[in-house]
Protein backbone atom coordinates (compact mmCIF):
# COMPACT_ATOMS: atom_id res chain seq x y z
CA UNK A 1 0.00 0.00 0.00
CA UNK A 2 0.84 3.66 -0.26
CA UNK A 3 1.66 5.57 2.12
CA UNK A 4 -1.50 7.68 1.97
CA UNK A 5 -3.92 4.44 1.38
CA UNK A 6 -1.96 3.15 4.41
CA UNK A 7 -3.00 6.08 6.40
CA UNK A 8 -6.65 5.37 5.27
CA UNK A 9 -6.69 2.41 6.26
CA UNK A 10 -5.22 2.77 9.42
CA UNK A 11 -7.77 5.13 9.86
CA UNK A 12 -10.66 3.20 8.47
CA UNK A 13 -9.61 0.63 11.04
CA UNK A 14 -9.67 2.77 14.25
CA UNK A 15 -13.26 4.38 13.03
CA UNK A 16 -14.21 0.28 13.11
CA UNK A 17 -12.91 -0.36 16.83
CA UNK A 18 -14.90 3.01 17.73
CA UNK A 19 -18.17 1.85 16.14
CA UNK A 20 -18.34 5.00 14.02
CA UNK A 21 -19.13 3.22 10.84
CA UNK A 22 -19.94 5.94 8.42
CA UNK A 23 -16.19 7.43 9.53
CA UNK A 24 -14.87 3.98 8.33
CA UNK A 25 -16.74 3.74 5.44
CA UNK A 26 -15.74 7.07 3.95
CA UNK A 27 -11.92 6.23 5.44
CA UNK A 28 -12.11 3.36 3.41
CA UNK A 29 -13.47 4.05 0.31
CA UNK A 30 -11.17 6.90 -0.33
CA UNK A 31 -8.47 4.69 -0.27
CA UNK A 32 -9.73 2.54 -2.50
CA UNK A 33 -9.79 5.51 -4.85
CA UNK A 34 -6.24 5.90 -4.37
CA UNK A 35 -5.16 1.92 -4.51
CA UNK A 36 -7.29 -0.75 -4.48
CA UNK A 37 -6.02 -2.75 -1.41
CA UNK A 38 -7.28 -6.02 0.17
CA UNK A 39 -7.40 -4.68 3.72
CA UNK A 40 -9.49 -1.43 2.29
CA UNK A 41 -11.92 -3.89 0.63
CA UNK A 42 -12.54 -6.20 3.75
CA UNK A 43 -12.88 -3.13 6.26
CA UNK A 44 -15.17 -1.21 3.53
CA UNK A 45 -17.16 -4.88 3.66
CA UNK A 46 -17.12 -4.52 7.20
CA UNK A 47 -18.23 -0.91 7.83
CA UNK A 48 -21.04 -1.76 5.08
CA UNK A 49 -22.39 -4.81 6.90
CA UNK A 50 -22.95 -2.39 10.07
CA UNK A 51 -24.68 -0.15 7.97
CA UNK A 52 -27.44 -2.69 7.10
CA UNK A 53 -25.79 -2.47 3.27
CA UNK A 54 -25.12 -6.99 2.81
CA UNK A 55 -25.46 -6.69 -0.28
CA UNK A 56 -22.75 -4.30 -0.88
CA UNK A 57 -20.66 -5.76 2.15
CA UNK A 58 -20.75 -9.19 0.65
CA UNK A 59 -19.07 -8.11 -2.77
CA UNK A 60 -16.50 -6.16 -1.33
CA UNK A 61 -15.27 -8.94 0.77
CA UNK A 62 -15.50 -11.44 -1.69
CA UNK A 63 -13.11 -8.86 -3.68
CA UNK A 64 -10.97 -8.72 -0.55
CA UNK A 65 -10.93 -12.35 -0.59
CA UNK A 66 -9.40 -12.90 -4.07
CA UNK A 67 -7.15 -10.22 -3.39
CA UNK A 68 -5.39 -11.58 -0.60
CA UNK A 69 -5.28 -15.32 -2.29
CA UNK A 70 -3.58 -13.54 -5.44
CA UNK A 71 -1.05 -11.34 -3.00
CA UNK A 72 -0.93 -14.71 -1.16
CA UNK A 73 -1.94 -13.64 1.91
CA UNK A 74 -3.85 -17.77 3.19
CA UNK A 75 -4.23 -16.55 6.77
CA UNK A 76 -6.39 -12.99 6.07
CA UNK A 77 -8.22 -15.53 2.95
CA UNK A 78 -9.18 -17.72 5.20
CA UNK A 79 -10.48 -14.77 8.19
CA UNK A 80 -12.28 -13.36 4.95
CA UNK A 81 -13.96 -16.69 4.24
CA UNK A 82 -14.94 -17.50 7.63
CA UNK A 83 -16.89 -14.17 7.20
CA UNK A 84 -18.37 -14.70 4.28
CA UNK A 85 -19.91 -18.02 5.51
CA UNK A 86 -21.16 -16.58 8.68
CA UNK A 87 -23.08 -13.64 6.83
CA UNK A 88 -24.31 -16.29 3.68
CA UNK A 89 -25.59 -17.98 6.34
CA UNK A 90 -27.00 -15.58 9.37
CA UNK A 91 -28.37 -12.83 7.46
CA UNK A 92 -29.13 -14.34 3.69
CA UNK A 93 -29.97 -17.69 4.51
CA UNK A 94 -28.01 -18.88 1.95
CA UNK A 95 -26.86 -22.64 3.19
CA UNK A 96 -24.61 -23.57 0.00
CA UNK A 97 -23.32 -20.31 -0.24
CA UNK A 98 -22.16 -20.42 3.39
CA UNK A 99 -21.13 -24.15 3.00
CA UNK A 100 -18.91 -23.13 0.23
CA UNK A 101 -17.18 -20.12 2.12
CA UNK A 102 -17.42 -22.69 5.38
CA UNK A 103 -15.13 -25.30 3.17
CA UNK A 104 -12.87 -23.21 1.69
CA UNK A 105 -11.61 -21.53 4.90
CA UNK A 106 -11.46 -25.17 6.41
CA UNK A 107 -9.10 -26.32 3.17
CA UNK A 108 -6.75 -22.83 3.57
CA UNK A 109 -6.57 -23.34 7.30
CA UNK A 110 -5.50 -27.22 6.71
CA UNK A 111 -3.19 -26.66 3.90
CA UNK A 112 -1.34 -23.90 5.64
CA UNK A 113 -1.43 -24.90 9.18
CA UNK A 114 -3.53 -21.79 10.57
CA UNK A 115 -3.42 -23.07 14.32
CA UNK A 116 -5.49 -20.17 15.55
CA UNK A 117 -8.65 -20.10 13.05
CA UNK A 118 -9.38 -23.82 13.39
CA UNK A 119 -11.26 -22.71 16.23
CA UNK A 120 -13.30 -20.48 13.99
CA UNK A 121 -13.92 -22.86 11.61
CA UNK A 122 -15.25 -25.77 14.18
CA UNK A 123 -17.21 -22.75 15.37
CA UNK A 124 -19.04 -22.60 11.88
CA UNK A 125 -19.29 -25.72 11.54
CA UNK A 126 -21.25 -26.10 15.36
CA UNK A 127 -23.68 -23.57 14.38
CA UNK A 128 -24.32 -25.74 11.05
CA UNK A 129 -24.94 -28.53 12.55
CA UNK A 130 -27.10 -26.70 15.26
CA UNK A 131 -29.45 -25.23 12.71
CA UNK A 132 -29.73 -27.80 10.52
CA UNK A 133 -31.21 -29.82 13.26
CA UNK A 134 -28.59 -31.70 14.66
CA UNK A 135 -27.65 -30.31 17.86
CA UNK A 136 -26.08 -33.01 19.72
CA UNK A 137 -23.13 -32.67 16.84
CA UNK A 138 -23.28 -29.02 17.13
CA UNK A 139 -22.30 -29.08 21.20
CA UNK A 140 -19.40 -31.28 19.83
CA UNK A 141 -18.21 -28.89 17.68
CA UNK A 142 -18.59 -26.12 19.61
CA UNK A 143 -16.70 -27.87 22.79
CA UNK A 144 -13.47 -28.37 20.39
CA UNK A 145 -13.88 -24.38 19.25
CA UNK A 146 -13.96 -23.63 23.11
CA UNK A 147 -10.71 -25.49 23.82
CA UNK A 148 -9.23 -23.49 20.78
CA UNK A 149 -9.86 -20.33 21.82
CA UNK A 150 -8.99 -20.95 25.74
CA UNK A 151 -5.19 -22.29 23.83
CA UNK A 152 -4.81 -19.35 22.15
CA UNK A 153 -6.11 -16.06 24.17
CA UNK A 154 -8.91 -15.80 22.01
CA UNK A 155 -11.68 -14.64 24.02
CA UNK A 156 -13.86 -13.90 20.99
CA UNK A 157 -13.72 -17.36 19.84
CA UNK A 158 -14.55 -18.88 23.27
CA UNK A 159 -17.64 -16.66 24.13
CA UNK A 160 -19.08 -17.22 20.81
CA UNK A 161 -18.31 -20.92 21.55
CA UNK A 162 -19.76 -20.93 24.68
CA UNK A 163 -23.18 -19.32 23.74
CA UNK A 164 -23.17 -21.94 21.14
CA UNK A 165 -23.15 -24.96 23.67
CA UNK A 166 -25.31 -23.55 25.57
CA UNK A 167 -28.18 -23.24 22.90
CA UNK A 168 -27.33 -26.85 21.40
CA UNK A 169 -28.17 -28.03 25.20
CA UNK A 170 -31.30 -25.82 25.48
CA UNK A 171 -32.31 -27.21 21.88
CA UNK A 172 -31.72 -30.98 22.85
CA UNK A 173 -33.79 -30.15 26.07
CA UNK A 174 -31.21 -29.49 28.63
CA UNK A 175 -32.26 -25.94 29.30
CA UNK A 176 -30.93 -25.83 32.99
CA UNK A 177 -27.09 -26.56 32.00
CA UNK A 178 -27.63 -24.35 28.39
CA UNK A 179 -29.06 -21.24 30.21
CA UNK A 180 -26.72 -21.02 32.44
CA UNK A 181 -23.90 -20.94 29.26
CA UNK A 182 -25.54 -18.48 27.89
CA UNK A 183 -25.92 -15.85 30.03
CA UNK A 184 -22.36 -16.39 31.03
CA UNK A 185 -21.71 -15.70 27.23
CA UNK A 186 -23.79 -12.45 27.13
CA UNK A 187 -22.33 -11.65 30.63
CA UNK A 188 -18.67 -11.68 28.88
CA UNK A 189 -19.30 -10.69 25.56
CA UNK A 190 -21.51 -7.29 27.21
CA UNK A 191 -18.85 -6.88 29.54
CA UNK A 192 -16.33 -6.09 27.26
CA UNK A 193 -14.20 -9.22 26.72
CA UNK A 194 -14.99 -9.74 23.37
CA UNK A 195 -15.83 -7.18 20.09
CA UNK A 196 -18.92 -6.04 19.19
CA UNK A 197 -19.62 -8.67 16.44
CA UNK A 198 -19.61 -11.42 19.43
CA UNK A 199 -22.09 -9.58 21.29
CA UNK A 200 -24.24 -10.01 18.09
CA UNK A 201 -23.19 -13.51 17.69
CA UNK A 202 -24.28 -14.42 21.47
CA UNK A 203 -27.14 -11.92 21.60
CA UNK A 204 -28.71 -13.65 18.79
CA UNK A 205 -27.80 -17.48 19.55
CA UNK A 206 -29.39 -16.56 23.24
CA UNK A 207 -32.79 -14.67 22.36
CA UNK A 208 -33.86 -17.56 19.85
CA UNK A 209 -33.23 -20.28 21.97
CA UNK A 210 -34.43 -18.81 25.45
CA UNK A 211 -37.63 -17.90 23.07
CA UNK A 212 -37.58 -21.89 22.16
CA UNK A 213 -37.53 -23.33 25.61
CA UNK A 214 -39.92 -20.43 26.69
CA UNK A 215 -37.50 -19.02 29.41
CA UNK A 216 -39.51 -15.40 28.22
CA UNK A 217 -38.52 -13.66 31.25
CA UNK A 218 -34.86 -14.34 30.16
CA UNK A 219 -34.97 -13.91 26.88
CA UNK A 220 -36.99 -9.92 27.66
CA UNK A 221 -33.93 -9.24 30.22
CA UNK A 222 -30.96 -9.90 27.91
CA UNK A 223 -33.27 -8.23 24.85
CA UNK A 224 -32.96 -4.82 26.98
CA UNK A 225 -29.36 -5.76 27.63
CA UNK A 226 -28.55 -6.05 24.10
CA UNK A 227 -30.64 -2.99 23.48
CA UNK A 228 -27.94 -0.99 25.40
CA UNK A 229 -25.24 -2.01 23.35
CA UNK A 230 -27.02 -1.50 20.05
CA UNK A 231 -27.99 2.00 20.79
CA UNK A 232 -24.31 2.20 20.91
CA UNK A 233 -23.29 0.08 17.85
CA UNK A 234 -25.99 0.40 15.65
CA UNK A 235 -26.32 -3.44 14.58
CA UNK A 236 -29.18 -3.44 11.84
CA UNK A 237 -28.79 -7.41 12.21
CA UNK A 238 -29.54 -7.40 16.08
CA UNK A 239 -32.07 -4.79 15.83
CA UNK A 240 -34.47 -7.08 13.43
CA UNK A 241 -33.80 -9.85 15.90
CA UNK A 242 -33.97 -8.27 18.85
CA UNK A 243 -37.39 -6.83 18.14
CA UNK A 244 -38.60 -10.19 16.09
CA UNK A 245 -37.82 -12.09 19.85
CA UNK A 246 -39.24 -9.32 21.49
CA UNK A 247 -42.82 -9.83 19.27
CA UNK A 248 -41.84 -13.34 20.07
CA UNK A 249 -42.06 -12.69 24.06
CA UNK A 250 -45.20 -10.44 24.12
CA UNK A 251 -47.26 -12.80 21.50
CA UNK A 252 -46.33 -15.89 24.35
CA UNK A 253 -47.06 -13.86 27.50
CA UNK A 254 -50.54 -12.46 26.05
CA UNK A 255 -49.65 -8.89 25.26
CA UNK A 256 -50.88 -8.82 21.72
CA UNK A 257 -50.67 -5.47 20.59
CA UNK A 258 -47.64 -4.71 21.83
CA UNK A 259 -46.14 -8.08 19.93
CA UNK A 260 -47.96 -6.75 17.01
CA UNK A 261 -46.15 -3.05 17.14
CA UNK A 262 -42.78 -5.04 17.52
CA UNK A 263 -43.03 -7.54 15.31
CA UNK A 264 -44.38 -4.58 12.37
CA UNK A 265 -41.62 -3.15 13.10
CA UNK A 266 -39.16 -5.47 12.68
CA UNK A 267 -40.31 -6.25 9.34
CA UNK A 268 -40.54 -2.19 8.28
CA UNK A 269 -36.63 -2.27 9.05
CA UNK A 270 -36.20 -5.11 7.15
CA UNK A 271 -35.75 -5.66 3.22
CA UNK A 272 -37.05 -8.83 1.50
CA UNK A 273 -33.22 -9.11 0.25
CA UNK A 274 -30.93 -7.99 3.24
CA UNK A 275 -32.62 -10.47 6.85
CA UNK A 276 -34.36 -13.01 4.45
CA UNK A 277 -33.80 -15.37 7.60
CA UNK A 278 -35.32 -13.05 10.39
CA UNK A 279 -37.87 -11.40 8.42
CA UNK A 280 -39.40 -15.22 7.70
CA UNK A 281 -39.44 -15.17 11.29
CA UNK A 282 -41.29 -12.13 12.11
CA UNK A 283 -43.71 -13.02 9.36
CA UNK A 284 -44.09 -16.71 11.22
CA UNK A 285 -44.56 -14.80 14.06
CA UNK A 286 -47.25 -12.42 12.76
CA UNK A 287 -49.51 -15.22 11.10
CA UNK A 288 -49.42 -17.18 14.92
CA UNK A 289 -50.46 -14.11 16.13
CA UNK A 290 -53.39 -13.73 13.42
CA UNK A 291 -54.36 -17.78 13.44
CA UNK A 292 -54.91 -17.09 17.25
CA UNK A 293 -57.30 -14.09 16.86
CA UNK A 294 -59.14 -16.12 14.25
CA UNK A 295 -58.34 -14.20 11.23
CA UNK A 296 -57.22 -16.86 9.01
CA UNK A 297 -57.34 -15.54 5.60
CA UNK A 298 -54.53 -12.50 6.92
CA UNK A 299 -52.41 -15.55 8.12
CA UNK A 300 -52.41 -17.21 4.73
CA UNK A 301 -51.52 -13.47 3.07
CA UNK A 302 -48.37 -13.30 5.58
CA UNK A 303 -47.16 -16.70 4.80
CA UNK A 304 -47.58 -16.35 1.05
CA UNK A 305 -44.51 -16.70 -0.69
CA UNK A 306 -42.55 -18.17 2.42
CA UNK A 307 -44.44 -21.64 2.90
CA UNK A 308 -41.47 -23.65 2.32
CA UNK A 309 -39.37 -22.06 4.65
CA UNK A 310 -38.46 -23.75 7.97
CA UNK A 311 -39.67 -21.28 10.18
CA UNK A 312 -43.17 -21.02 8.86
CA UNK A 313 -43.47 -24.80 8.87
CA UNK A 314 -45.31 -24.38 12.27
CA UNK A 315 -47.67 -21.63 11.30
CA UNK A 316 -48.43 -22.90 7.65
CA UNK A 317 -49.60 -26.63 9.67
CA UNK A 318 -51.90 -24.42 11.80
CA UNK A 319 -53.21 -23.02 9.03
CA UNK A 320 -54.11 -26.29 7.54
CA UNK A 321 -55.80 -27.29 10.67
CA UNK A 322 -57.39 -24.32 11.42
CA UNK A 323 -59.38 -24.90 7.86
CA UNK A 324 -59.80 -28.60 8.80
CA UNK A 325 -56.97 -29.54 6.34
CA UNK A 326 -55.81 -32.53 7.96
CA UNK A 327 -53.81 -34.49 5.68
CA UNK A 328 -51.42 -31.21 4.51
CA UNK A 329 -51.44 -30.59 8.68
CA UNK A 330 -49.57 -33.88 9.40
CA UNK A 331 -47.33 -34.12 6.02
CA UNK A 332 -45.98 -30.98 7.10
CA UNK A 333 -45.49 -31.88 11.21
CA UNK A 334 -43.83 -35.29 10.17
CA UNK A 335 -41.57 -33.75 7.44
CA UNK A 336 -40.26 -30.63 10.23
CA UNK A 337 -39.72 -33.85 12.50
CA UNK A 338 -37.95 -36.07 10.70
CA UNK A 339 -35.56 -33.05 10.40
CA UNK A 340 -35.33 -31.84 13.62
CA UNK A 341 -35.86 -35.36 15.02
CA UNK A 342 -37.67 -36.38 18.19
CA UNK A 343 -35.29 -35.87 20.98
CA UNK A 344 -35.13 -31.95 20.33
CA UNK A 345 -36.65 -29.38 22.01
CA UNK A 346 -38.56 -28.62 18.98
CA UNK A 347 -40.05 -31.56 18.86
CA UNK A 348 -42.43 -31.32 21.77
CA UNK A 349 -44.46 -28.58 20.00
CA UNK A 350 -44.52 -30.97 16.60
CA UNK A 351 -45.51 -34.08 18.54
CA UNK A 352 -48.25 -32.80 20.67
CA UNK A 353 -49.52 -30.83 17.06
CA UNK A 354 -49.54 -34.00 15.30
CA UNK A 355 -51.03 -35.80 18.29
CA UNK A 356 -54.32 -33.09 18.18
CA UNK A 357 -54.36 -33.94 14.03
CA UNK A 358 -54.21 -37.90 14.60
CA UNK A 359 -57.41 -37.53 16.84
CA UNK A 360 -59.40 -35.42 14.29
CA UNK A 361 -58.32 -38.05 11.71
CA UNK A 362 -59.79 -40.81 14.01
CA UNK A 363 -56.51 -42.31 15.04
CA UNK A 364 -57.05 -42.57 18.62
CA UNK A 365 -54.29 -45.50 19.72
CA UNK A 366 -51.68 -44.08 16.89
CA UNK A 367 -51.89 -40.17 19.21
CA UNK A 368 -51.90 -42.30 22.50
CA UNK A 369 -48.84 -44.21 21.68
CA UNK A 370 -47.35 -40.45 20.27
CA UNK A 371 -48.63 -39.21 23.82
CA UNK A 372 -46.73 -41.94 25.72
CA UNK A 373 -43.17 -40.94 23.54
CA UNK A 374 -43.34 -37.31 24.49
CA UNK A 375 -44.29 -37.95 27.52
CA UNK A 376 -40.83 -40.22 27.86
CA UNK A 377 -39.26 -37.54 26.22
CA UNK A 378 -40.07 -35.31 28.95
CA UNK A 379 -38.92 -37.00 31.43
CA UNK A 380 -35.78 -36.85 30.65
CA UNK A 381 -35.69 -33.33 30.24
CA UNK A 382 -34.95 -30.38 32.36
CA UNK A 383 -37.53 -27.99 30.11
CA UNK A 384 -40.73 -27.00 31.65
CA UNK A 385 -42.53 -26.09 28.63
CA UNK A 386 -41.83 -29.87 27.01
CA UNK A 387 -43.37 -31.02 30.55
CA UNK A 388 -46.26 -28.73 29.95
CA UNK A 389 -46.70 -29.83 25.91
CA UNK A 390 -46.49 -33.89 27.02
CA UNK A 391 -48.52 -33.65 30.05
CA UNK A 392 -51.52 -31.78 27.52
CA UNK A 393 -51.16 -34.04 24.86
CA UNK A 394 -51.17 -37.32 27.05
CA UNK A 395 -54.12 -35.91 28.66
CA UNK A 396 -55.57 -35.18 25.21
CA UNK A 397 -55.02 -38.64 24.15
CA UNK A 398 -56.25 -39.94 26.88
CA UNK A 399 -59.74 -38.16 26.45
CA UNK A 400 -59.69 -40.01 23.07
CA UNK A 401 -59.16 -43.08 23.94
CA UNK A 402 -62.44 -43.08 26.86
CA UNK A 403 -60.17 -42.70 29.44
CA UNK A 404 -61.43 -38.55 30.90
CA UNK A 405 -60.55 -39.45 34.60
CA UNK A 406 -57.02 -40.86 33.61
CA UNK A 407 -57.14 -37.25 31.32
CA UNK A 408 -58.26 -35.16 33.75
CA UNK A 409 -54.79 -35.38 36.35
CA UNK A 410 -52.01 -34.81 33.19
CA UNK A 411 -54.30 -31.65 32.08
CA UNK A 412 -54.23 -30.62 35.74
CA UNK A 413 -50.83 -30.85 35.81
CA UNK A 414 -50.06 -28.95 32.08
CA UNK A 415 -52.42 -26.09 33.46
CA UNK A 416 -50.45 -25.35 36.27
CA UNK A 417 -47.27 -25.33 33.89
CA UNK A 418 -48.56 -23.51 31.54
CA UNK A 419 -49.47 -20.91 34.38
CA UNK A 420 -46.04 -20.92 35.72
CA UNK A 421 -44.70 -20.47 32.17
CA UNK A 422 -46.99 -17.49 31.76
CA UNK A 423 -48.25 -18.40 28.75
CA UNK A 424 -51.96 -17.85 29.05
CA UNK A 425 -53.28 -19.29 25.37
CA UNK A 426 -51.63 -21.77 26.55
CA UNK A 427 -53.05 -22.24 29.31
CA UNK A 428 -56.96 -21.66 28.78
CA UNK A 429 -56.75 -24.06 26.17
CA UNK A 430 -55.35 -26.83 28.38
CA UNK A 431 -58.43 -25.14 30.62
CA UNK A 432 -60.82 -25.71 28.12
CA UNK A 433 -59.78 -29.70 27.15
CA UNK A 434 -59.98 -30.03 31.10
CA UNK A 435 -63.40 -28.62 31.41
CA UNK A 436 -64.29 -31.51 28.49
CA UNK A 437 -62.40 -34.16 29.94
CA UNK A 438 -64.44 -33.96 33.82
CA UNK A 439 -67.96 -32.66 31.90
CA UNK A 440 -69.51 -36.26 32.63
CA UNK A 441 -68.30 -36.42 35.84
CA UNK A 442 -68.42 -33.29 37.23
CA UNK A 443 -70.34 -30.96 35.39
CA UNK A 444 -70.71 -27.89 37.77
CA UNK A 445 -66.65 -28.58 38.06
CA UNK A 446 -66.45 -28.42 34.11
CA UNK A 447 -69.11 -25.34 33.60
CA UNK A 448 -66.67 -22.86 36.11
CA UNK A 449 -63.18 -24.43 34.38
CA UNK A 450 -64.70 -23.28 30.61
CA UNK A 451 -66.30 -20.05 32.02
CA UNK A 452 -63.06 -19.10 33.59
CA UNK A 453 -60.81 -19.85 29.92
CA UNK A 454 -63.40 -17.68 27.90
CA UNK A 455 -63.20 -14.62 30.05
CA UNK A 456 -59.65 -14.92 29.83
CA UNK A 457 -59.85 -15.37 25.80
CA UNK A 458 -61.80 -12.74 25.39
CA UNK A 459 -59.56 -10.67 27.18
CA UNK A 460 -56.75 -12.13 24.85
CA UNK A 461 -58.64 -11.30 22.12
CA UNK A 462 -58.34 -15.38 21.15
CA UNK A 463 -61.62 -15.11 18.95
CA UNK A 464 -61.35 -19.07 17.41
CA UNK A 465 -60.39 -20.43 20.79
CA UNK A 466 -63.19 -18.38 22.45
CA UNK A 467 -65.75 -19.16 20.26
CA UNK A 468 -64.88 -23.33 20.49
CA UNK A 469 -65.21 -22.90 24.39
CA UNK A 470 -68.79 -20.67 24.15
CA UNK A 471 -70.13 -23.43 22.03
CA UNK A 472 -68.76 -25.93 24.30
CA UNK A 473 -70.87 -24.24 27.30
CA UNK A 474 -73.56 -23.95 25.36
CA UNK A 475 -73.88 -28.33 24.99
CA UNK A 476 -73.83 -28.10 28.85
CA UNK A 477 -77.03 -26.03 28.90
CA UNK A 478 -75.10 -22.74 29.69
CA UNK A 479 -76.55 -19.59 27.99
CA UNK A 480 -72.47 -18.42 26.44
CA UNK A 481 -72.53 -15.32 23.96
CA UNK A 482 -69.33 -13.72 23.84
CA UNK A 483 -68.99 -10.37 24.91
CA UNK A 484 -66.79 -8.84 22.77
CA UNK A 485 -65.59 -9.31 19.31
CA UNK A 486 -66.50 -11.00 16.46
CA UNK A 487 -68.49 -14.62 17.78
CA UNK A 488 -68.18 -17.47 16.04
CA UNK A 489 -66.14 -16.76 12.98
CA UNK A 490 -63.38 -18.56 13.56
CA UNK A 491 -65.73 -21.78 13.96
CA UNK A 492 -66.89 -21.37 10.42
CA UNK A 493 -65.45 -22.70 7.33
CA UNK A 494 -64.73 -21.01 4.15
CA UNK A 495 -67.94 -21.86 2.54
CA UNK A 496 -69.75 -21.32 5.64
CA UNK A 497 -67.91 -17.92 5.48
CA UNK A 498 -68.97 -17.57 1.90
CA UNK A 499 -72.55 -17.75 2.95
CA UNK A 500 -72.90 -15.45 6.11
CA UNK A 501 -71.32 -12.85 3.22
CA UNK A 502 -74.16 -13.02 1.29
CA UNK A 503 -76.61 -13.62 3.81
CA UNK A 504 -75.05 -10.28 4.96
CA UNK A 505 -76.50 -9.08 1.38
CA UNK A 506 -79.92 -10.16 1.56
CA UNK A 507 -79.55 -13.01 -0.81
CA UNK A 508 -81.99 -16.10 -1.19
CA UNK A 509 -81.04 -20.05 -1.20
CA UNK A 510 -81.97 -19.73 -4.80
CA UNK A 511 -79.26 -16.67 -5.35
CA UNK A 512 -76.60 -18.29 -2.92
CA UNK A 513 -76.73 -21.71 -4.87
CA UNK A 514 -76.50 -19.83 -8.40
CA UNK A 515 -73.60 -17.77 -7.14
CA UNK A 516 -71.42 -20.38 -5.76
CA UNK A 517 -72.26 -23.22 -8.36
CA UNK A 518 -73.91 -25.64 -5.21
CA UNK A 519 -77.03 -27.27 -4.69
CA UNK A 520 -80.32 -25.08 -3.02
CA UNK A 521 -80.10 -28.06 -0.81
CA UNK A 522 -76.59 -27.79 0.04
CA UNK A 523 -76.99 -24.04 0.68
CA UNK A 524 -80.04 -24.57 3.18
CA UNK A 525 -77.61 -26.98 4.94
CA UNK A 526 -74.81 -24.56 4.84
CA UNK A 527 -77.43 -21.70 6.52
CA UNK A 528 -78.37 -23.95 9.10
CA UNK A 529 -74.84 -24.64 10.22
CA UNK A 530 -73.81 -21.01 10.36
CA UNK A 531 -76.76 -19.61 12.74
CA UNK A 532 -76.01 -22.98 15.14
CA UNK A 533 -72.26 -22.25 15.14
CA UNK A 534 -72.86 -18.65 16.20
CA UNK A 535 -76.44 -19.30 17.99
CA UNK A 536 -78.67 -17.11 16.07
CA UNK A 537 -82.54 -16.94 15.84
CA UNK A 538 -82.68 -16.57 11.73
CA UNK A 539 -81.50 -14.84 8.32
CA UNK A 540 -82.53 -11.24 9.31
CA UNK A 541 -79.96 -11.87 12.53
CA UNK A 542 -77.90 -13.32 10.71
CA UNK A 543 -77.30 -10.55 7.92
CA UNK A 544 -77.32 -7.84 10.63
CA UNK A 545 -74.06 -9.82 11.90
CA UNK A 546 -72.59 -9.90 8.63
CA UNK A 547 -73.00 -6.31 8.08
CA UNK A 548 -71.06 -5.80 11.53
CA UNK A 549 -68.56 -7.84 11.54
CA UNK A 550 -66.92 -9.36 8.57
CA UNK A 551 -64.75 -7.56 6.32
CA UNK A 552 -65.74 -5.32 4.06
Amino acid sequence: MSGDSDSLVGAGERALEAGEWLAARSSFEAALELEETPEALLGLGNALWWLDETEASLRSRERAYAAFRHRPDPFRAAVTALQLAYHYGANLGDVPAAGGWGARAARLVEEFELAPLEGWVLLGQAAGATTGGNPQVGEGFARRAREFGRRFGDNDLELCALSQIGGALVLMGRVEEGVLLLDEAMAGALGGEGGPETVVHASCVTMVCCNRAAELKRAAQWIRAAGEFNRRYGSPHLDAVCRTAYGEVLLATGRWQEAETELRSALQKMSRTAEPLVRTGALAKLAELRLAQGRLEEAARLLDGVEDHPATAYAIAALHLARRELVPAASIVRRRLRTVGEESLESALLLEFLIEVEIEQGAHEAALTRGRRLAALAASSSCDVIVARAERALGRALVATGDPDGAAAHLERAFEAFGRLELPLEACRTRLLLARAIAASEPEAAIAEARGALASLEALGASRDADATAAFLRTLGVKASRSSGPRGVGLLTNRELEVLGLLGEGLSNPQMAERLFITRKTVENHVASVLSKLGLSGRAEAAAYAIRHLER
